[in-house]
């Protein structure tokens, strides 16, 4: 796996200490040579700025918004356009979403999908996929 994409609502926007937490994963992620996006459902424009602000600071490599893209997940073309950005085939990649919904539609694309419930587990697993080691 190459490619790393998080869903924002539900997932990113939680409680200060895990944005923290999820800050300091991607960083590491992002070191160990794996590409990283946030694929959400958010219609974009202007108030969408707090969710570029990830890609602006260097966080992630990519923002994907399915207002700006035409497509929502758990449709394949948003799954196709977060994987687009990356340069990544969608193959290549994991989801993390804390809507199943969104989590099979990911699968059912060719995605590795992760269910969020809580920031723990999800460090777990996505360090195991892609052998990261810490504390986050």
């Amino acid at each position: 796996m190459r490619g790393l994409i998080v869903d924002y609502a539900g997932v990113l926007d939680g409680a200060e200490e895990d944005v923290k937490r999820w800050t300091a994963l991607l960083g590491a992620i992002k070191a160990n040579g794996v590409a990283t996006a946030i694929l959400s459902n958010d219609p974009g424009g202007a108030g969408a700025e707090h969710i570029r602000e990830w890609e602006y600071r260097g966080v992630v490599d990519a923002v994907v918004l399915s207002g700006e893209v035409g497509a929502e997940k758990p449709q394949r073309a948003a799954f196709q356009a977060a994987a687009d950005a990356l340069d990544l085939p969608m193959n290549d990649c994991v989801m993390v979403d804390d809507n199943i919904e969104n989590v099979r539609g990911a699968v059912d694309n060719g995605l590795v999908g992760m269910l969020y419930t809580v920031f723990d587990r999800t460090s777990v697993e996505v360090q195991a996929v892609f052998d990261i080691e810490g504390e986050f």
